[in-house]
């Protein structure tokens, strides 16, 4: 029996248009609060303000555009988004004053978490369900290699050219994501919602996808010890005298995420999701002990790589579980999983900056080690050991 091919131009486009989604995300993450601080004048403690309200937008639209993803339809839904999301980018050069710049930020937050809704739903569509673990696999790689192209590629440019010019070529990767967006043939569903009968506005309890919570919660406790690498592992090595080194952290990161994706996302739809998860929560539990302990440049990119190899297949390795836990309403699963998973970055941001603060980024990143390790066990609680029943009875089944 052949197998579906993978690569095809729906899929490639949709890999491109959430690269370019999230490569805007990432340059603005890094250099807005630079922007606000030097241009506007503004504080310290205000400037974090500006990823606080993106966070919030998405977090609060996520759910409805889930809703809109399984009844409107993915078109509608995705024009919208890649629309509010390249307008606001636009609005960006308008930006006169701080206020004026939070509603900018919000309204992008509100596309940022429409478009990311309507995009992963449109990646479970075009994957071949027998290679969906390989296709969510590569089609996180194209957030990754965001998160790592971007901040550098913010910073280049604003101690290069002018605030101007990111901006400007902010706006620009928002119209690719766009016109990406817009080569993506939809493929016709069977057995959706029937929008005749459906409302816009959801109800209360069908805001969240319920078989879907257990596995995001998880990811969520994953992401408040990730926040703390994310946000901070930069301080951390320059306060241990490893600037340059920090440079090629998350480049490390992103190879060995590369190399090993073509193996981790075949052996997910082969041997089951506990092969694959429990293994990268090994690792990146092994990678946040030994940054913990990096005082020379090899210890801190051999973080990085385990790290990298561990957060960066447990995500689209979720997310997998997350679409398997609701086939037919792929948008709504999308917006749960992500919706509790940005709200654990989101308080991490927070929490893991006050621990950091009264215990040190060394002590931060040790005790995480181990709250990520018993992390194996609430996903084996939540979800693991059912799967592992449900394929023993498979193969009993199928002998």
């Amino acid at each position: 029996m052949n197998k579906q091919p993978l690569w095809t131009k729906s899929f490639v486009n949709v890999c491109m248009s959430n690269f370019f989604v999230f490569l805007v995300f990432y340059l603005l993450f890094v250099t807005l609060p630079i922007y606000t601080i030097d241009q506007l004048h503004v504080k310290e403690g205000q400037a974090g303000l500006i990823i606080t309200i993106f966070l919030f937008a998405a977090i609060v639209i996520r759910p409805f555009a889930g809703h809109w993803v399984d009844t409107v339809g993915r078109r509608p839904v995705l024009i919208m988004a890649l629309v509010i999301f390249f307008s606001s980018s636009v609005l960006y050069l308008t930006t006169q004053s701080f206020p004026l710049l939070l509603i900018i930020r919000f309204i992008q937050g509100l596309g940022f978490g429409m478009a990311t809704t309507v995009i992963g739903a449109l990646a479970a569509d075009v994957v071949p369900k027998e290679r969906r673990g390989e296709g969510m696999g590569y089609f996180a790689m194209s957030m990754n290699f965001a998160m790592v192209i971007g901040p550098f590629l913010g910073l280049t440019i604003i101690h290069s050219f002018t605030y101007s010019s990111m901006f400007t070529i902010s706006a620009l990767f928002a119209a690719i994501a766009f016109i990406a967006g817009m080569m993506i043939q939809i493929p016709k569903r069977t057995g959706g919602a029937d929008l005749a009968k459906s409302s816009l506005m959801p109800a209360v309890q069908g805001l969240l996808e319920k078989p879907v919570i257990p596995i995001a919660f998880t990811g969520a406790l994953m992401a408040v010890a990730y926040a703390g690498v994310l946000s901070f592992v930069s301080v951390y090595a320059k306060q241990n005298g490893l600037e340059e080194a920090s440079t090629y952290f998350f480049v490390v990161y992103a190879v060995v995420l590369l190399l090993s994706r073509p193996f981790t996302g075949k052996w997910f739809d082969r041997y089951g999701e506990n092969v694959i998860v429990i293994p990268s929560i090994l690792s990146f539990s092994a990678g946040l002990l030994i940054l913990s302990m990096a005082d020379t440049p090899g210890l801190l990119l051999t973080a990085g790589g385990l790290i990298g190899i561990g957060w960066g297949t447990i995500v689209p390795s979720f997310q997998t579980i997350a679409l398997k836990k609701a086939p037919e309403r792929a948008g709504s699963a999308t917006a749960t999983f992500f919706s509790i998973f940005d709200t654990g970055i989101g308080l991490g941001s927070y929490v893991v900056g006050a621990l950091a603060t009264n215990i040190g980024f060394s002590s931060l990143y040790f005790n995480s080690s181990f709250i990520v390790l018993a992390v194996v066990l609430v996903y084996m609680g939540m979800h693991g050991r059912q799967s592992q029943l449900q394929r023993k009875y498979k193969w009993q089944h199928t002998r």
